[in-house]
């Protein structure tokens, strides 16, 4: 299966490692960046070759692994390569599989949204196949295979639980990392010790990443309204949202 992933970050990496190790025997990958030395680099490291966005060509299966922002575009230029099946793991669904009709209506869609970073693997991974086939299921298999759990959503849905997942996780774990101080690991209570290494690990990613999650998905200002309210508030307006906060928690859970 020939195979061309746009972009070679970490994602466009971690798709290819999957179809290398357990895709078809016949699979062969190409890489497209707009850093050419990023496309050298993960053909190098994976597998395959570097190609050029002018002498990339046709390709059964072209995987769409660029930033958020891009996304669209970046289908629309190599919608022409893809010969039987084309999908995204840019991380947003409706945009990019409204992309996808568009510009391949005859071929197989899909859209993956790992919720792992490429060396927390396996994980979860939220799936809309748009229009289904002999190509993505043989994607479908080889996630399957290295035991992620696929599950099956419908990219309104998962566009819509984002704001929470990551949009309103991100401002909160952000901002307490923004104003909290050191402290010594014989003060830490076992939820600020569990909030502080969250903050560690958000911090350990790239800005710019986290950046287009906070441009893609509402959710930030609720967080912000909510922290202001918790501040203004006396006593008795206190223990009023705590109780709050506690019946979203213990009487708010609904299916996935």
């Amino acid at each position: 299966m020939e195979t061309l992933v746009v972009g070679a970050g970490a994602m466009g990496r971690w798709f290819g490692t999957v179809l290398q190790e357990n895709g078809p025997e016949s699979a062969h990958l190409s890489f497209c960046d707009t850093e050419r030395a990023r496309a050298v680099a993960a053909a190098d490291a994976v597998g395959g070759e570097a190609v050029t966005p002018e002498t990339a060509t046709a390709a059964d299966l072209v995987c769409i692994a660029v930033p958020i922002p891009a996304a669209p575009d970046a289908i629309e230029s190599y919608a022409e390569c893809a010969t039987q099946a084309i999908v995204d793991l840019t991380g947003t669904m409706e945009q990019p599989l409204a992309a996808m009709q568009s510009a391949t209506p005859a071929c197989e869609r899909a859209s993956f949204h790992p919720l792992f970073a490429p060396e927390n693997e396996p994980g979860n991974i939220p799936t809309v196949v748009d229009e289904g086939g002999p190509t993505v299921d043989a994607v479908l298999t080889a996630l399957r295979d290295r035991g992620n759990d696929v599950f099956e959503t419908t990219a309104s849905r998962h566009d819509e639980l984002m704001e929470t997942v990551q949009a309103r996780t991100h401002t909160a774990v952000l901002a307490f990392a923004l104003t909290g101080e050191a402290v010594p690991e014989q003060y830490h209570t076992p939820i600020s010790a569990g909030l502080a290494d969250l903050a560690d690990q958000v911090v350990d990613g790239e800005g710019r990443v986290y950046a287009d999650i906070q441009t893609a998905f509402e959710g930030a200002d609720d967080i912000a309204d909510a922290a202001a309210e918790i501040a203004a508030a006396d006593r008795a307006t206190f223990e009023q949202l705590y109780d709050q906060a506690k019946t979203a928690r213990t009487g708010g859970d609904e299916e996935s």
